[in-house]
């Protein structure tokens, strides 16, 4: 398959990167910034004892001039809107669209834009970061990739055969909006303790309350989730819990980390997108408004 990369940051530069390894035809749309660094630099993946140099193929945005087989977008959702514009000319007939962003309202925009039938769900979990450099670092040994067709029916057998070798824990679900729905509330319940506290995990729970101030953001979220059909699996709620009140945890939310290096964040598309659901299935989401206003003021700086 003929496979097209939109951005190439610490999610897509990854799982890229890991494709190109496997020798699978991919190239990558970067903004040309990130193209210059990226010819200068070669695409590198770095940590956990990994120095990986590759040399990418590169489109840069407004340049496509040829459809792809597979379309990965992986871009912040701050950067949607533009992200459609440029891939379009990418998109075939036959195209699969597999986007890897956080939430769900990237959907309806790609369905709107393309069609369901081009469009796949996907969750993906990797804790990766960009650093100065412009390399990709590996903070810890996770990569795991749930997808989906929202079509039934649609094969996915030439997908699956190339994201299967590429060293990722991958899996096809017949319920991959219940699973985007249990993604969702996980980095909602550890983005909203992270920001609205500023602090780690382990410094949150560590004072009288916190830790119940953690079970109760969790709380909420995975009402949202119930109330719109998909509650999170026991085992899965039971991990979110784990992970937001563990004693001593160093966790903090790439959206924490984002945070407090004032870059951009995805406040509307995580929060503001959650909270809406909410009132429209009449969940009542105090802490959730209140991280929302929160991120919202930070953006308005």
């Amino acid at each position: 398959m003929r496979i097209l990369v939109v951005g190439a940051g610490a999610t897509g530069g990854y799982l890229g990167g890991r494709l190109m390894q496997a020798g699978h035809d991919v190239t990558f749309l970067v903004r040309p910034g990130r193209a210059q660094r990226l010819r200068e630099r070669g695409l590198r993946l770095v940590g956990l004892g990994e120095n990986t140099v590759l040399t990418p193929k590169l489109i840069v945005t407004g340049e496509v001039t040829t459809t792809f087989d597979l379309v990965v977008l992986s871009v912040k959702a701050t950067g949607l809107s533009q992200a459609l514009d440029d891939l379009a000319p990418a998109v075939g007939p036959d195209t699969l669209i597999l986007p890897l962003l956080n939430g769900l309202g990237h959907l309806d925009a790609l369905v709107k834009r393309f069609g369901e039938r081009a469009v796949l769900g996907g969750a993906v979990k990797v804790v990766t970061t960009v650093d100065a450099e412009g390399d990709i670092v590996r903070l810890a040994d996770l990569h795991t990739l749930t997808y989906g067709t929202l079509t039934p029916g649609r094969p996915l057998d030439d997908v699956h055969n190339v994201l299967t070798d590429i060293g990722f824990d991958v899996k096809v679900s017949d319920d991959i909006l219940g699973v985007m729905w249990a993604k969702w509330v996980f980095i909602a319940s550890t983005g909203a303790v992270n920001c609205l506290m500023r602090a780690t995990i382990g410094e949150v729970v560590a004072v009288p309350g916190g830790t119940e101030f953690a079970e109760a953001v969790i709380a909420e979220c995975a009402a949202i989730a119930a109330a719109a059909g998909h509650p999170v699996p026991r085992p899965e709620l039971d991990n979110t819990r784990t992970t937001v009140t563990t004693p001593g945890s160093p966790f903090a939310a790439s959206l924490y980390r984002d945070l407090v290096q004032g870059n951009s964040i995805e406040a509307e598309h995580i929060f503001g997108d959650l909270v809406s659901r909410a009132r429209d299935l009449d969940v009542p989401t105090p802490l959730l408004d209140l991280v929302t206003l929160h991120l919202r003021i930070y953006q308005c700086h």
